[in-house]
């Protein structure tokens, strides 16, 4: 016996098959992205290959074979040879890591708190902001010779210099959003009572949130490519230390080989931080 439609409850109808971010073209989609990224990789790998026999010149471009060959011999022990001056690659990287994150750290929290009281503090962002500025605008190099005057050339200098490297990213970021936080969120909450405080805490936080990430991503960003710098000097056990030794010898697959070590991690960390943006602040793009 056939229903006719018009008889049929909505309330227990069958749903319609799923098309949004979980259906099939959100599927597909996917499929589509990895699909385009390993097609440019091995795009890249092509045009790798060809540049180096083109040129023919190990010093100037390495094959990604002899690329290879170092990630091998860097990360064993060969003829008794331990790794990349007596450290292994995954050891050097390891130990950048180490400085990157306790640098970025210390610069996101002080950024933190510099930015809040610029963005809620008026006298202090007049005063305050031309030198975050300022700073925000110096390559690293710039200050590290300062550093290693003031600190010796052992891990202190090179931690300081991470740090102010990623202050002044989250610093800003901090401050737009404050001062960016929806007036009229911040009226009516002070119109129930809350303190200063409280309304910076359950008001003008949440909103600034998302900007605060971006700002953090900016932060270990910038201290990611400050690693070498902090490394110029007594750096190996480190990555960026490697990189530097190998460029005195003319050993560029070295070179290279730390190149990559760096920003493949790097990709892994900001992707780390996206999937905590998006658990944390789960609200970013919606009103």
């Amino acid at each position: 016996m056939t229903v006719p439609l018009s008889t049929v409850d909505p309330a227990v109808a069958p749903a319609p098959p799923a098309t949004g971010p979980r259906g099939p073209g959100a599927t597909g989609g996917r499929r589509r992205r990895v699909l385009l990224r390993i097609g440019a990789l091995l795009v890249l790998y092509v045009l790798w290959e060809i540049a180096a026999r083109t040129t023919r010149n190990p010093a100037f471009i390495p094959s990604p074979a002899a690329v290879w060959h170092q990630l091998i011999v860097t990360s064993t022990t060969h003829d008794g040879i331990r790794g990349y001056s007596g450290h292994l690659l995954i050891e050097h990287l390891g130990v950048s890591l180490r400085r990157i994150l306790v640098g970025s750290v210390i610069g996101v929290a002080g950024g933190l708190v510099l930015g809040l009281l610029m963005g809620t503090v008026t006298v202090l962002r007049i005063v305050v902001e031309p030198v975050v500025t300022f700073v925000r605008a110096l390559p690293p190099l710039a200050y590290f010779s300062l550093f290693i005057i003031w600190f010796g050339i052992d891990e202190t200098p090179k931690l300081w210099l991470l740090s102010i490297a990623a202050l002044p990213p989250v610093a800003v970021a901090t401050a737009a959003a404050v001062l960016s936080a929806p007036a009229g969120l911040i009226e009516a909450a002070r119109a129930l009572g809350a303190s200063r405080w409280a309304t910076v805490r359950d008001v003008v936080l949440p909103s600034a949130l998302p900007e605060i990430g971006t700002g953090v991503r900016l932060a270990v960003g910038v201290a990611y490519s400050s690693v070498v710098a902090a490394e110029t000097i007594n750096g190996v056990p480190g990555i960026g230390g490697m990189i530097r030794d190998a460029q005195r010898y003319s050993q560029t697959d070295v070179v290279v080989l730390g190149l990559f070590a760096i920003g493949l991690s790097g990709l892994l960390i900001d992707a780390l931080l996206r999937t905590a943006e998006n658990r944390l602040i789960p609200w970013r793009g919606r009103s």
